[in-house]
């Protein structure tokens, strides 16, 4: 009965905002991504500024936060980083500034109710 009472109040219970409990820190040499899902084990990635190739912007409307998907060499699946993420919109700053995503187009993809923007385009 335990088991059934903790299975319930893990999928029916509220979670918590998403800057709460995901997280984005940038620095000099690189970015670092720790997460603690409701219900879910903890988990950080990391990557490193000269890894990064190509950088997508996904505008989600109202009801999801943004997504800005990171590709390396490190790896072919990218990184997500969810723009309400703490820390989402500095690291989101961090790739115009260091012009790994055209500023302009970044105006674009803000002001979009959906779609996908990605730099360097293909």
């Amino acid at each position: 009965m335990d088991f059934i009472r903790k299975l319930i109040n893990r999928i029916f219970a509220p979670s918590k905002p998403l800057d709460q409990w995901y997280e984005v820190k940038v620095d000099d040499e690189g970015v670092y991504i720790s997460a603690e899902p409701h219900g879910r084990k903890p988990w950080s990635q990391q990557f490193r500024w000269d890894e990064v190739e190509r950088v997508c912007f996904k505008a989600e409307g109202v009801d999801l936060s943004d997504g800005i998907y990171v590709f390396t060499s490190r790896r072919p699946e990218s990184f997500v980083i969810p723009t309400e993420a703490k820390g989402g919109l500095e690291f989101w700053s961090e790739i115009i500034d260091r012009e790994l995503f055209d500023a302009e187009l970044a105006i674009e993809a803000a002001s979009a109710s959906s779609g996908i923007f990605c730099w360097p385009e293909e």
